[in-house]
């Protein structure tokens, strides 16, 4: 008897909606993210529905990991807001995203209304993190992180621990691909944070 695919770690499922997503209001659509808590949902700036099952045990080590190191140095550092990966951003091509760990400039955040924080904040974040776990294809990733930078992203990384490579995008130049880094540096956007690859790799 064979069984059926797993939801742990599996490929994202897109959906493709069209008219009838685009019709829905942002708050609407915040909504029903609210509603399916533990389901990770975007939207494409066409209008697809992206949503990605809970992730497996390594990846959310890794990410916690993550967040964690990340966290620390944005509450020392203080000119910032850090965000992990249950956070929606409304980017201003219309795509509804959620990176791994984000990052916005507190003035940035700061003009944003009340709402407007309570909800998607409508902004790229200036720096943003996606973590590959297993499954993840690497050609959407790459496309996501093109897109951040293209919507006002200052700083992206697309961390791969399965092949031990960091992606690093920034505006107006090829993406640069670092094999199996020691550490990397988010200078001189995220002034002295230095992330040590050692402890996502293992």
């Amino acid at each position: 008897m064979t069984s059926g695919p797993t939801l742990i770690e599996n490929e994202p499922l897109v959906l493709h909606l069209g008219s009838a997503l685009q019709r829905m209001t942002d708050h609407e659509f915040f909504e029903v993210c609210r509603l399916n808590q533990d389901l990770r949902i975007e939207r494409t700036s066409e209008g697809d529905l992206i949503i990605c099952p809970p992730t497996g045990g390594q990846t959310g080590r890794r990410n916690f990991n993550l967040t964690g190191i990340f966290s620390a140095w944005v509450e020392k550092d203080g000119t910032g807001v850090g965000f992990d990966s249950s956070t929606g951003f409304t980017l201003p091509n219309g795509a509804k995203r959620s990176p791994d760990v984000a990052w916005i400039k507190r003035s940035r955040w700061e003009s944003l209304t009340e709402e407007e924080k309570e909800e998607f904040p409508p902004l790229c974040p200036d720096f943003v993190v996606e973590l590959r776990s297993r499954t993840d294809p690497l050609d959407p990733l790459q496309a996501k992180m093109e897109e951040y930078i293209e919507n006002g992203a200052s700083l992206g990384w697309l961390i791969d621990p399965k092949e031990k490579k960091v992606y690093i995008y920034r505006p107006q130049s090829e993406a640069v691909c670092l094999d199996d880094p020691a550490t990397i540096s988010g200078d001189p956007l995220l002034s002295g944070f230095t992330l040590d690859l050692k402890r996502l790799w293992p």
